[in-house]
């Protein structure tokens, strides 16, 4: 004897509205820029980047596990029409150093970010005490590279003491994070 059992739509109704509101409330969960617009001290790119800067930070992998830790020296200026340059250089714990060098200019929405590594231009947006940038970066992987999706989020608590953080994703699935701190070190 077989024995077949039908679902109806109010077993499966109630599934599918669990799933859609739990879709609709990840899309709520992102950050919004303008939600800092009032939050001080303000974050002026143009100031903060400027003359010598060091950082420290790490590298999580998707389970959130800390496999590597870095420091970068940043030299950043200036010229006279408003485009910033952002020279980093990356020292890793396993030895590996990287260089990246991003130019800034201006637009209407913020600065346009490019860079070696960065797969088509960043648009970085600020308001209050943010940054947002979103972009893909070209990394190192195994023996090649790989483009991974970065949504970057700056946060200024001094004048001279900023905290970066980064998620790292892959066809919409999260695969990594940057977490570091930047301090300013001379104008």
């Amino acid at each position: 004897m077989q024995i077949t059992r039908k679902h109806s739509v109010a077993t499966i109704l109630p599934g599918a509205l669990i799933l859609l509101l739990l879709l609709g409330l990840s899309g709520c969960a992102s950050q919004r820029l303008d939600a800092y617009a009032d939050r001080q001290p303000v974050l002026d790119p143009a100031q903060f980047f400027q003359g010598e800067l060091y950082a420290r930070g790490i590298v999580r992998n998707r389970a959130g596990e800390v496999i590597r830790t870095f420091d970068a020296d940043i030299v950043a200026s200036w010229d006279e029409q408003g485009v910033g340059t952002l020279d980093e250089l990356f020292r890793f714990d396993d030895g590996e150093e990287q260089v990246r060098i991003w130019t800034l200019t201006p637009n209407e929405e913020g600065y346009i970010g490019t860079a070696g590594d960065v797969v088509g231009p960043a648009q970085m947006r600020f308001a209050g005490n943010a940054i947002h940038m979103n972009y893909v970066l070209r990394i190192p992987y195994r023996n090649g590279t790989i483009d991974v999706r970065m949504d970057d989020w700056m946060h200024l608590v001094t004048p001279d003491t900023l905290i970066n953080q980064t998620q790292m994703s892959k066809w919409g699935f999260r695969v990594g994070e940057v977490v570091l701190v930047i301090q300013r070190l001379s104008e």
